[in-house]
């Protein structure tokens, strides 16, 4: 949580809960916030795993390409030699 998010809740909780509530509330807060994105943080996506990603997009993409040409040649050519 930002420093700005944080002064803003402790400032809507301290005429409410009483100034040393509002700090212990906003202390297991961040602390629940921060486990819990602990626990999450293998399941996040990084440059690398993107980068792995888009390159093996691209050998798919290259291979079929090549495929669809020679496919496409082997037409051409069986249409001329049927002449």
């Amino acid at each position: 949580m930002s420093t700005t998010a944080t002064i803003r809740l402790y400032d809507m909780l301290k005429p409410k809960l009483g100034e040393s509530e509002a700090r212990a509330f906003i202390q297991n807060f961040e602390e629940s916030f921060e486990e819990n994105f602990a626990s999450k943080a293998h399941e996040l996506a990084t440059k690398g795993d993107l980068k792995v990603a888009i390159a093996e997009s691209k050998v798919d993409v290259i291979k079929w390409m090549v495929g669809l040409w020679i496919a496409q040649m082997a037409a051409i050519v069986g249409l001329y030699l049927t002449r």
